[in-house]
């Protein structure tokens, strides 16, 4: 079965950091592609920020310069470092997983608070 565990949110000012986790079970983690995506309250959900499995990387405009995604293939997790954040970051944020078009999971999101 597949699991997607999100953690390392929390609340934080305005200009801090926080560095989110993504641990994947249920194999193939490695030719999986993977995502980070963020809803606010109001708002739809939006791509933060991608890598594939061989490690092409996509970031929204919003975040460019500020997050960086990563994947660790050995622990089958991704993370998402999250530097000078600003109030407009606040949001519940969830990691994505794909193969192909055969399989599409989600998390159960973490949430990010942050204070002006």
């Amino acid at each position: 079965q597949v699991q997607l565990v999100e953690s390392g949110g929390g609340l934080v000012q305005a200009g801090g950091s926080l560095r989110l986790s993504c641990a994947a079970s249920g194999g193939f983690f490695s030719i999986s592609a993977m995502g980070w995506y963020r809803q606010a309250p109001g708002k739809q959900r939006e791509l933060v920020a991608g890598i594939s499995s061989d490690l092409r990387t996509n970031y929204a405009d919003s975040v460019k310069g500020r997050f960086t995604i990563s994947r660790d293939n050995a622990k089958n997790t991704v993370y998402l470092q999250m530097n000078s954040l600003e109030p407009g970051d606040t949001a519940v944020y969830y990691c994505r997983r794909t193969v192909g078009s055969t399989y599409d999971y989600w998390g159960q999101g973490t949430q990010v608070t942050v204070s002006s």
